[in-house]
């Protein structure tokens, strides 16, 4: 777990200091709540090597039955700013987030972070997956 967040922290850090260069001289009203866009391969080394973590699909239920990554749940997305997401209970959990091309993940993962978790994470499709789909 401590791999985990020294690499989502070293991204964020660099995305951070890539910003700093920006020409944009406005100031927000107030602190945006947002989430991390990781790489593909860095969504696999994790969900390979590391615990602790929630892989979320945020595809219907059919697509999810159709095939998704071993481990995942599935919450669509159309359902993130209703449903009770008991599934989802600690809010600093690192929470890894895809759906089948990347647009409901962005919109998915932006919608957790509104509703206060920290530690969102999101990778993209399944279309460009390279692991085993698997169904259950």
């Amino acid at each position: 777990m401590k791999r985990i967040t020294a690499l989502l922290l070293s991204i964020l850090l660099i995305l951070t200091l890539g910003a700093c260069g920006s020409q944009n001289k406005t100031e927000p009203t107030a602190t945006a709540r947002t989430y991390q866009q990781i790489p593909m391969d860095i969504a696999k080394q994790i969900i390979e090597t590391e615990t602790g973590y929630i892989l979320l699909d945020v595809r219907t239920r059919e697509e999810f039955a159709e095939g998704h990554i071993k481990g995942a749940i599935c919450i669509p997305n159309e359902e993130i700013e209703t449903a009770d997401l008991k599934e989802l209970p600690d809010k600093e959990q690192l929470i890894l987030v895809y759906c089948r091309s990347g647009r409901r993940s962005k919109e998915a993962s932006q919608k957790l972070a509104d509703r206060g978790y920290l530690n969102v994470a999101e990778f993209g499709g399944i279309i460009d997956w390279p692991g085993e789909v698997v169904k259950d």
